[in-house]
C-alpha cells in the first residue's frame, strides 16, 4: 500500500508546519450522481466567497495575515518568478469581486473550506499515483504538466513540492496542480490536504480538517479518515 510521506528536508525548512489530511474512499464525484445536492454545493461555495472577506481586513492586500505568512514561507525555497500560494490566488479573486466558481463537486468542497478558513487546500486522485506521494524539497528536473498547459515543465532545484515516482504532482508547494493526478468526475479515491505554517492557527486547521472530513461523505458518499501530520507524525497510508 502506498503512503503520503512528508520528508525530513521539508521539516528542516518548516519545523512548525502542520498538514491536515483527509483520505476519502469510495466517493461519487460525478455531476449526475450529485444532481440532487448540486444546488446546495453551489450555495455553500457562494457563501464561502462572501465569508472569505473576513480575511481581508488590511488596506494593502499583501499585509493581510493569512497572505503575509505565506509570502514569508515562499521566500524560504526556490520558486518560479511570481508564484503565490493558492489561498492568495483565491482571496485575490474575492477582493476583485470575481467569485470562485464551481469546477466539480469535490473541488467545490475543498475550495469552500479554503475560502472559509483562509488556508490552502487541495486534492489529488490517489489512484493516479506512482509509488508514494511525498512532500519534499526536490533536487529539480521532475516532469510536470500543469493544469491548462500543453507543454511539460520541470521542477527547480530547492523547490518545495509534492512528488511521486512519475514526477511532480503539485509545484511550488501549493501553487499549481498537475493534469496527471487532478480530481475529475472519475475520481473515486482522493487525498485532500490543508496546509498551515502558522502555529497560532492550529485550532483553525483542526476545525477545517474536521469540517472537510464531514462534508465529503455528506455530499459525495464514501468514507473519510482525517489526521494532522507534523514532524513527529510525518506519514499516513493511502
Amino acid at each position: 500500500m502506498s503512503k503520503f510521506v512528508i520528508e525530513p528536508k521539508f521539516w528542516e525548512l518548516f519545523p512548525d508546519a502542520a498538514i491536515g489530511v483527509v483520505i476519502a474512499k469510495g466517493i461519487d464525484n460525478t455531476e449526475v450522481g450529485n444532481e440532487d445536492v448540486h444546488p446546495d454545493l453551489i450555495e455553500m461555495l457562494e457563501q464561502a466567497n462572501e465569508e472569505a472577506k473576513k480575511h481581508l481586513t488590511a488596506e494593502v492586500f499583501s499585509e493581510n495575515p493569512v497572505i503575509q505568512v505565506w509570502r514569508k514561507a515562499f521566500q524560504k525555497f526556490k520558486t518560479k518568478k511570481g508564484v503565490r500560494c493558492s489561498i492568495e490566488a483565491l482571496l485575490k479573486r474575492v477582493e476583485k469581486g470575481n467569485e470562485v466558481g464551481t469546477i466539480n463537486p469535490l473541488v467545490d468542497i475543498y475550495n469552500t473550506i479554503s475560502l472559509r478558513y483562509g488556508l490552502p487546500c487541495g486534492g489529488e486522485d490517489i489512484d493516479t499515483f506512482e509509488g508514494n506521494l511525498r512532500l519534499t524539497v526536490t533536487e529539480g528536473g521532475d516532469n510536470f504538466l500543469a493544469l491548462g498547459d500543453e507543454e511539460y515543465d520541470v521542477t527547480l532545484p530547492g523547490e518545495v513540492c509534492y512528488l511521486d515516482d512519475e514526477g511532480a504532482v503539485c509545484r511550488c508547494w501549493n501553487w499549481r496542480d498537475g493534469q496527471r493526478t487532478m480530481l475529475t468526475e472519475d475520481t473515486v479515491n482522493a487525498i485532500l490536504v490543508i496546509e498551515s505554517v502558522d502555529p497560532s492557527r492550529r485550532d483553525v486547521l483542526s476545525e477545517a480538517i474536521v469540517t472537510l472530513s464531514g462534508l465529503i461523505p455528506k455530499f459525495l458518499d464514501g468514507e473519510t479518515e482525517a489526521v494532522i501530520l507534523t514532524k513527529d507524525y510525518p506519514e499516513i497510508e493511502l
